[in-house]
């Protein structure tokens, strides 16, 4: 029989919690499978909050406490592992924070911006500053580190999900960085796509009128066992939308857009000759 393998609580906030919530549910006499049922939740989740990889949802919070006669801690307690785990991202941010881990496809559109998983420190840096002007530099570099870990989701080729991006023509003929550093911030998005880790297109900007022309970020992110889930987002807020109605029709517009935009041969080879100007200290054709 395989020996399980122990939980380290000193490892932070929420690896503290779920060695408890173990200690706990055995104390209890209780499996996975026994502790959730009556729930919403299957045991996979319970398990990851266990190990820390997951955040407790109040709703199954309550469920615990319920199940295992603890008075109440795992509902109180669970909103500090939610703060614990946020590290250096918004409040809203953190159901994406989370999604993104276990996606089997994200696909982003964001008409002003690069999206933050293809941002270099340079362009993240230059986006938080512009967002938080009287930040003090502590705070600006732990954004710009939770940006940074993000990224990470591209290292491991047996888990990485499958990423499509349109990016509108628009981020580089305004660019937010000097010509170098866009220059770098290009070529990162390019070898991203000849690692086969992604795959970007490119939104002309004379393309005229196109769908989502009125929203900001928008995510769209699918999983192998759960519904999928669009994500919107604005300078200071953002919304997790899990209605399946509502998630089809941007799944819908987002399709369209994707018909507007250059193939992404095509797309790639324009990102590289932008990076290639930018290089040469010219301003993209």
């Amino acid at each position: 029989m395989a020996r399980r393998k122990d939980i380290d609580g000193s490892a932070g906030v929420p690896t503290f919690y779920g060695k408890e919530l173990r200690y706990q549910r055995e104390l209890a006499g209780l499996t996975l499978q026994q502790l959730v049922e009556g729930s919403f939740y299957g045991q996979s989740h319970l398990s990851e909050i266990e190990h820390g990889a997951r955040r407790m949802p109040p709703e199954l919070a309550e469920h615990v406490d319920k199940v295992l006669k603890t008075n109440g801690f795992f509902t109180r307690c669970c909103e500090d592992v939610r703060k614990a785990k946020r590290g250096g991202h918004a409040e809203y941010f953190e159901g994406v924070q989370e999604a993104e881990k276990y996606a089997e496809t994200i696909e982003e559109w964001c008409p002003t911006l690069i999206p933050g998983l293809l941002q270099t420190e340079p362009y993240m840096r230059a986006v938080v500053r512009a967002t938080h002007p009287l930040a003090p530099d502590e705070e600006v570099e732990e954004k710009v580190s939770a940006r940074t870990a993000r990224a990470h989701l591209f290292d491991d080729d047996r888990k990485t999900p499958e990423y499509w991006v349109i990016l509108p023509e628009y981020v580089w003929r305004c660019p937010v960085i000097p010509a170098a550093e866009m220059a770098d911030q290009l070529d990162r998005v390019a070898e991203l796509a000849r690692r086969r880790r992604i795959v970007p297109q490119v939104l002309p900007w004379n393309c005229g009128p196109h769908p989502l022309m009125t929203v900001g970020l928008l995510q769209l992110t699918t999983f192998a066992a759960a519904p999928p889930l669009a994500y919107l987002e604005s300078q200071y807020s953002g919304v997790t939308i899990d209605d399946p109605a509502l998630v089809k029709k941007y799944r819908k517009a987002y399709d369209r857009l994707r018909a507007a935009a250059l193939a992404p041969e095509a797309s790639l080879t324009m990102i590289e000759a932008a990076a290639k100007d930018y290089r040469s200290d010219k301003q993209p054709d």
